[in-house]
């Protein structure tokens, strides 16, 4: 069984004090929470900070973006080598990086590279907007996401996916459980095609878009879903905490279970 993934994108939110009041808050008991991976993804200001809290702890650290060169003139720019000295994860491809700041499919290609190449593991975000949801048009958007960010790279382990419907980040309106696992699905059997199927089979996939302690077990319960990547609950240390401990309920409750065929 993949190991479930809960990630927290605290997007452009804390000042440096603020980020180390709200590790403080939960970093004994989020330590403790066996079974699933955790990772908080603060924004750049405070990757020393967050780093130096969670020195020997099992949390891991996740930056928000990065541009894909390893040096130059670039003002305001974040390069891959510099959070490899930093942190594990690094987040490519988000709506917001897209949609906000013009990231193309190519650009993401070429950062997920970037990252690959300096040790870094992506957590690489699709999805859809609500008309192209609503048009019938949610798997050729993400199967060209996925083609295009994935295009020329050597099958890997080291990446995380997560399906993040654009009209469900940030609006309160999630996917239901079914739908995410439709699409998340199709994401899998994609990068069978893209990869292979023992990678393919391997990798996390996760749900991102409004998810909160009230709708994680929905999501989490679905098979095909791995974790998420949690954007405003991730704020809050204690729906934070909860959302975290209901993915390792749900991991146990799986593990104790017995296999069809097997009662």
């Amino acid at each position: 069984m993949r190991i479930p993934f809960i990630a927290g994108n605290w997007k452009m939110n804390t000042t440096a004090t603020q980020a180390e009041e709200l590790v403080q808050n939960m970093l004994d008991r989020l330590d403790k929470i066996e079974d699933v991976e955790k990772v908080l993804c603060p924004p750049f200001v405070s990757l020393v900070t967050v780093k130096e809290l969670l020195k020997g702890s099992s949390i891991k650290l996740g930056a928000q973006n990065m541009h894909f060169e390893i040096k130059g003139a670039y003002t305001g720019e974040i390069s891959p080598l510099m959070l490899s000295e930093l942190c594990e994860f690094v987040i490519l491809g988000h709506s917001e990086r897209r949609g906000y700041f013009g990231e193309t499919d190519e650009i993401v290609n070429k950062k997920i590279k970037a990252a690959l190449q300096n040790k870094l593991k992506p957590i690489l975000c699709v999805g859809e907007r609500l008309e192209e949801n609503e048009a019938g048009r949610t798997k050729t958007v993400i199967g060209r996401q996925l083609s295009q960010g994935l295009k020329n790279i050597e099958p890997t382990h080291n990446l995380v996916v997560a399906y993040e419907p654009i009209w469900a980040i940030g609006s309160g309106k999630a996917a239901s459980g079914e739908q995410a696992a439709v699409t998340i699905r199709f994401i899998r059997d994609t990068l069978v095609k893209l990869w292979n199927k023992e990678i393919a089979q391997d990798l996390r996939i996760l749900y991102g878009g409004s998810v909160t302690s009230h709708n994680i077990t929905e999501f989490i319960s679905q098979p095909e879903i791995d974790g998420a990547l949690v954007g405003g609950s991730s704020l809050k240390a204690g729906d934070f905490l909860d959302i975290a401990n209901q993915a390792a309920a749900i991991k146990h409750r799986h593990l104790s279970s017995p296999l069809k065929g097997e009662e």
